[in-house]
């Protein structure tokens, strides 16, 4: 999120709240410390990003998953006496 300085803020500040008004909010600081935040009143929701299941039926997982390789895993890390 873009941080303007007071200053800068009402210099800018039609073109700010427009920017604001299409989903880009904005902090205004005074010396360096954020006071308030600007953002739009009715913000489109953006769309739910699906990521767990999303190639569902599309992998298939073979039932030994968990244990591929067990055989050559200790065989590099078996203790050579």
């Amino acid at each position: 999120m873009r941080i303007i300085n007071i200053h800068e803020a009402k210099t800018h500040l039609s073109r700010l709240v427009d920017a604001a008004a299409k989903g880009e909010p904005f902090t205004i600081a005074k010396a360096g410390k954020p006071m308030v935040k600007v953002v739009a009143l009715d913000v489109p929701a953006l769309p739910e990003v699906q990521r767990l299941g999303f190639m569902a039926g599309e992998i298939l997982i073979p039932e030994d998953f968990d244990r591929m390789g067990n055989a050559e895993i200790e065989r590099d890390f078996a203790d050579d006496k």
